[in-house]
C-alpha cells in the first residue's frame, strides 16, 4: 500500500527560473509559512547579487579598478568561486562574463571573429584579480558574474531556513537545481523528473530522492546554430570557444546543492571525458548526449 501524500505547493520566480517549494504537510498555514520563507530567501540573494539591476555586483563591476570591501556574505561566495577556479585549473572563471559581450546565445546563429574573441578575453582571468579578503580589485574593464554558483547557493540557504522552521519534510526546487530535507512521512522517496535535453519541459527519467540534492548543467535553453555547427553556452574562458563534445546536460546527486552544481559542471567541462570524471568522482550522476 502507497501512503497518500499531501504537498502544499509554493510557486514563485527568481533567477529567471521557476521555483517550487514543496512541504509534505497537511498543514496549509505551515505549507504556506515555508513557502513564504524560501522565496523571500531567493529573492534576497537575486537582489544582493544580480548584475542586471542594483547589487552588490553591479557596484563592484562599476568600480572596475578601484578596491571595493565587500561583506561576508559576498566574501565566502569569492572565496568559494576561488577554490572552483582552482580546482578546475582555470575552467570556473566568475570574470568570464565579458564573453557574454561577444557570444550571444539567443537563437541568431551569430559566432564572434577571433578580434572581437581576442577583445573580450583581454577582459577575463581571475588570476588578474587582487582579492585580500573583505578587499577585491578588478582591473579596468572586468567584470564578476556569480549567477554560475548563486542559484544553488540559494537553494541551500532556503532549504537552511526552511528546516529551522519546520520538521516536516521539504524540497526546495530553482530551475532544477534542488535539494531535499530527507525522505518524504512515512520514509517514501520524493519523486524527481530529469529533464529532456532535446525537449524542454518533457522527461527523460524519473529518480527516487531521500536525501541530499541535485544540479544540472547543460545546453538545453542556451545555445547557438551556425553554418550546421551547435556550440552549448558553456565557454572555456582560457580560449573563448565553447567547450566541444560535451554531454548536453549532466545532472549530478551530492549531499548540498553547492556541491552537486560544482560537479556537475567540472564534469560538463571536461567534454567527452564527463562520464569518465563522474565515475572517478564515484557519484550518483546522469550525463544526457
Amino acid at each position: 500500500m502507497v501512503a497518500a501524500h499531501h504537498d502544499r505547493s509554493t510557486r514563485f520566480t527568481a533567477m529567471a527560473s521557476p521555483c517550487v517549494v514543496l512541504v509534505d504537510t497537511t498543514d496549509g498555514i505551515l505549507g504556506d509559512e515555508v513557502g513564504a520563507i524560501v522565496e523571500a530567501e531567493a529573492l534576497r540573494i537575486e537582489a544582493k547579487f544580480s548584475r542586471y539591476r542594483p547589487s552588490v555586483v553591479t557596484h563592484i563591476n562599476e568600480t572596475a579598478g578601484e578596491a571595493v570591501e565587500v561583506d561576508e556574505e559576498t566574501a565566502d561566495l569569492i572565496d568559494y568561486s576561488a577554490v572552483c577556479y582552482a580546482l578546475s585549473e582555470g575552467l570556473i572563471d566568475i570574470t568570464s562574463g565579458a564573453l557574454r559581450r561577444v557570444w550571444k546565445f539567443d537563437g541568431s546563429g551569430t559566432v564572434p571573429t577571433p578580434a572581437q574573441l581576442g577583445d573580450a578575453l583581454r577582459h577575463v582571468g581571475w588570476n588578474r584579480v587582487r582579492w585580500a579578503r573583505p578587499i577585491l580589485q578588478l582591473q579596468a574593464g572586468m567584470e564578476i558574474d556569480l549567477g554560475g554558483i548563486g542559484k544553488e547557493y540559494a537553494v541551500d540557504r532556503a532549504l537552511a531556513l526552511a528546516e529551522a522552521h519546520t520538521s516536516a519534510p521539504v524540497l526546495v526546487n530553482f530551475g532544477g537545481d534542488l535539494r531535499v530535507s530527507g525522505p518524504r512521512q512515512g520514509g517514501a522517496p520524493w519523486y524527481v523528473a530529469i529533464e529532456d535535453a532535446d525537449r524542454a519541459g518533457n522527461a527523460a527519467g524519473l529518480l527516487e530522492l531521500s536525501g541530499g540534492a541535485l544540479a544540472t548543467s547543460g545546453d538545453t535553453y542556451r545555445h547557438v546554430i551556425s553554418a550546421g555547427v551547435r556550440y552549448g553556452h558553456v565557454l572555456n574562458p582560457r580560449t573563448g570557444w565553447p567547450i566541444t563534445d560535451a554531454p548536453r546536460s549532466v545532472t549530478v546527486h551530492a549531499p548540498t546543492c553547492t556541491e552537486a552544481g560544482l560537479l556537475a559542471k567540472l564534469a560538463l567541462l571536461r567534454g567527452s571525458g564527463a562520464e569518465e570524471f563522474l565515475k572517478s568522482e564515484k557519484v550518483r550522476a546522469w550525463c544526457v548526449r
